[in-house]
């Protein structure tokens, strides 16, 4: 559990204001059976019977259970606590730059050997339940392997990547969007026939966007799915990644980004082509902020490696807002039940 505890009815809490008359009432009733024992009793005996240990002894019981009516009170207030629980989410959608920038070798042994085993180390490592999907994108973008628990299947699809030119960054999510919500009414026929769009143009077929009257969740809060997208470039063809990007951020999908290569940029030449490839961290920062993912750049395939497990540990364990009435109910029992036993092993009396 951490952070701060908040409460779902507040109001309750006024009944913690009975503690403290509590406590003056133990302390009364303490000091009227003191003066009951001095005038029936001789005080040197009295004192040599209980002895030091007993003198303190004798408190541990009542403040235990003083301690769990402060516990119950809170209890009845509904409180609530950020807590770190194993995840929930049941698909990952990874979606691959597949441009022929990835033939670059500035990467032993390429960028896209790097990217193929750095991505299928993390399918085994990912837990057995959660299903995976492989989006790949250059100047189209195509889901080659729907979501599915079978590893052998996904590693097979991340082997058969084929290499094309362009990148179209905003295609890949759109593929990856219309996987995870196959009925949402998102238009991916330019995603997947290779139709330019202009940088500021509208993602998604209006017709069909205007059936469907979503509405807007907080963005990060769908909590059934994430995608991960890599990339070594910038977008050239496609849809704008930015407008893209608030669709999932409406939908409340995580975005995770990888930055896979050098920000000030490489030449690369294949097949009697050269060009400067630049990564373009601005834009994958800006998706991972709208949706609530994270950023993550890797300029070498250990690099990537690390980035692939950072992202598993950070996907199978989640941070939640957490109703935690019952564990200050259980703590409040086991106090009461710790200073009835207690008072019957000290003083033979419950309380």
């Amino acid at each position: 559990m951490s952070g701060a505890v908040s409460f779902a009815w507040p109001e309750l809490l006024w009944f913690l204001l009975l503690l403290p008359l509590l406590v003056g009432l133990y302390v009364w009733l303490l000091r009227r059976k003191s003066r009951s024992a001095v005038r029936y009793a001789n005080l040197g005996m009295i004192k040599e019977a209980m002895g030091a240990g007993a003198k303190y002894r004798r408190h541990v019981p009542p403040v235990l259970f003083l301690l769990a009516i402060l516990l119950l009170i809170l209890a009845m207030a509904r409180p609530s606590a950020t807590v770190t629980l194993p995840t929930q989410k049941q698909t990952i959608i990874m979606a691959l730059d597949a441009s022929g920038s990835m033939r670059a070798k500035d990467i032993e042994p390429s960028r896209l050997v790097a990217m193929q085993n750095a991505a299928k180390q993390f399918v085994a490592d990912a837990s057995p339940r959660t299903k995976i999907g492989i989006v790949i994108f250059a100047a189209t973008a195509s889901l080659v392997q729907p979501p599915t628990d079978d590893r052998e299947a996904i590693n097979a699809a991340i082997d058969r990547i084929q290499l094309q030119r362009a990148t179209a960054t905003g295609s890949g999510l759109i593929v990856s969007l219309a996987t995870l919500f196959p009925g949402a009414g998102f238009d991916v026929s330019s995603a997947i026939f290779g139709r330019d769009a202009p940088r500021n143009a509208p993602i998604g077929d209006a017709k069909k966007d205007s059936k469907k009257d979503h509405k807007p969740v907080p963005p990060g809060s769908y909590s059934s799915a994430v995608v991960i997208l890599l990339t070594d470039g910038q977008r050239t063809t496609g849809p704008d990644p930015i407008e893209v990007a608030k669709k999932a951020a409406d939908r409340g999908v995580r975005v995770y980004t990888v930055g896979f290569g050098t920000t000030s940029g490489e030449i690369i030449g294949f097949e009697g082509w050269s060009f400067r490839v630049r990564l373009d961290e601005e834009t994958l920062k800006t998706i991972a902020t709208m949706t609530q993912g994270e950023y993550f750049h890797a300029g070498s395939a250990a690099d990537l490696k690390k980035v692939y497990q950072t992202l598993n540990s950070r996907l199978s364990l989640e941070k939640k807002e957490t109703e935690v009435t019952a564990l200050f109910a259980a703590a409040a029992g086991l106090l009461t039940l710790l200073a009835g036993l207690l008072s019957m092993l000290w003083f033979n009396r419950i309380l």
